[in-house]
Order: structure tokens, then sequence, then C-alpha cells
């Protein structure tokens, strides 16, 4: 998966870079600077002495030593004075220049705290977005593997406006009996999927994405998903997804709820108002809100599986 959000200790992490919100000093503190110094021992603080520092929104590598990971890449965020001093722009300079040191690095995974959301004050809602849009608008045109990592699900706040919305949803699709759906159109469903029993999950998929005229490149950065799993689907027309996996395809595809069910079948699953997964994948649906990002931050802020391989 392209970018995941994931709950652990930054430093246990077995990826190429983990991503330290420093001070300007890059001399250790407190919170995920502090955690990362212990733990990767005194020949970090030694190699960072040499650097001289660091400006709020750049960043600077150095080897990770008795880390998991191979560098440590410092970065200065912006303390939060109340949205008017350039803190987004900072900010969004901390993701960006982190992501161009790691890949200059030949860095495939990189793993980011929430830079500036804690003892910075810059509120998580707001952080969280910068950097979800960040990594995203990054990773259409770079090939890394990106973790953002949340050590608290607690601390991890969603702004009201996303959150309400599908909490009140779900509450109304779990506590009501589904519709009837008229006969006529089982019927005619029931029709058209006879029609079409020997067409594959794998088939199925790759004739949308034909029809929508999009590249592999461009599908599998939408879907979220890396390109070698994709390279699985064009070689297996066998190829059975996980349920997250195939309702990430359905996103990217922007299909309907209908055709989104029909696509599943394929794949052996449904969508049930049992399940607050499905409910929540139901709703941005209905809604026609396809960003792969919004729908990962109400999942993860509801304890469920994310979208993508």
């Amino acid at each position: 998966m392209p970018l995941q959000i994931i709950r652990s200790d930054i430093t246990t992490l077995e990826v190429d870079a983990i991503v330290n919100a420093a001070n300007p000093t890059l001399l250790g503190g407190g919170g995920v600077d502090g955690c990362i110094h212990r733990a990767a021992g005194p020949k970090l603080l030694e190699e960072c002495r040499r650097l001289g520092g660091c400006e709020t929104g750049q960043a600077k590598i150095t080897k990770g030593y008795q880390l998991p990971s191979k560098y440590v890449i410092h970065t200065v965020g912006p303390i939060w004075r109340g949205g008017g001093s350039g803190e987004r722009e900072l900010l969004t300079s901390c993701y960006r220049a982190s992501l161009q040191l790691a890949e200059a690095h030949h860095c495939k995974t990189v793993a980011f705290p929430l830079i500036s959301a804690g003892v910075y004050g810059y509120p998580k809602d707001q952080a969280l977005q910068i950097a979800l849009t960040t990594i995203d608008d990054f990773l259409r045109d770079h090939e890394l593997t990106v973790y953002l990592v949340i050590f608290d699900r607690r601390s991890f706040l969603l702004s009201e406006q996303l959150l309400s919305p599908v909490a009140a949803y779900i509450d109304a699709r779990t506590n009501t009996a589904a519709t009837p759906v008229p006969r006529a159109a089982v019927c005619q469903g029931l029709q058209d999927r006879l029609g079409r029993l020997d067409e594959s999950f794998s088939e199925m998929l790759l004739r949308k994405i034909d029809e929508s005229g999009m590249t592999d490149a461009q599908y599998c950065k939408k879907a979220n998903v890396d390109r070698t799993l994709f390279s699985k689907i064009r070689s297996d027309r066998l190829y059975r997804p996980s349920k997250p996996t195939a309702i990430a395809f359905a996103i990217a595809l922007e299909l309907s709820l209908e055709e989104t069910r029909d696509l599943l079948r394929k794949a052996g699953f449904s969508l049930s108002h049992a399940s607050k997964f499905d409910v929540i994948i139901e709703y941005f649906i209905e809604t026609r809100n396809y960003n792969i990002l919004e729908i990962n931050e109400v999942l993860f802020a509801f304890d469920q599986s994310l979208l993508g391989a």
C-alpha cells in the first residue's frame, strides 16, 4: 500500500527511513524526538552535532545506528501560532523535504509521525490533513511506500465536518431493516449476472479499467495499491483480492453502489448493514466521495481495515 495509516511505535519499524519531528538544534528533546534518540543510541547525537541544526520546514538525514531503519530524516515542524504565521506552508514543506531526501537516498519505505501535532500545538485534524495531502501529492509521481504512524488512536482526531455525517449514517443503517428489492429488479439483475457468469473478478476489473481510459499506473495511484500487486491481476485470470483491496479497486473506478456490489460478488464478497466497515464504504459511495484518503481516515477512526494493498 503506497500510503498507510498505522498505530505503532515508530522506533520499532523495519523501514528504510523514519522521520524525526526534531527541534532546530537536532540535539534531541521530548516526545518522538527523544524516543528516537534513545533508541538509536549515542552515535546519532554525535552525527547530529555535526549537522549544525536545521531550519523550520527543512530536513536533514543521518544514519539510523541502533534503530531497525537505515536512516533517520530529521525535520523541524512549525510551532502553532494561530494559523496566520505560515504554519501550513512550513508543515507542508517538512513532509515534502523529507520525502525528497528519502528518494535521493533510494529509500523505498518511509515512516512519518504526525509532525508538530504534539508539544508544538498544531491542531491534530489540520496536521493530519496536511500530512495526507502532501504525501499523496508526492506519491502521484514517485514510487514509495509511506507509513503515517499514529502512536495512540485516542489522540487521532477527525474534523467534525467529516466524522459526524458518517457516524449518523452508521447509526441509521445499523438500526434499520434493509429495504426490500422489487421482484422485477431482482429478475433483471439475475439475468444480467447470468449473462456474465464466465467473467472473473480480474476480467471484470480490467474491462472496467479499460473503459475508464486510465493507465495501470494512474489506476494504482488512485486505488492506493502497489503496482507489483496489480501485475498479478494482469497475469492471473483467477486472482482473488482481499475485501479491502477489492473495494479500493471499486472506489478508484468511482463505481455506483450497485456496480460495487457486482464487482465484490465476483470476488465472493458482499456489503452488509451488520458491518460497520461496509456501512462506512456504502456512505462514501452514496455521497459520491471517492477520495480514498478521506475514506481511510474515517475507517481508521472507527478502528476498521484500511483500503488498498
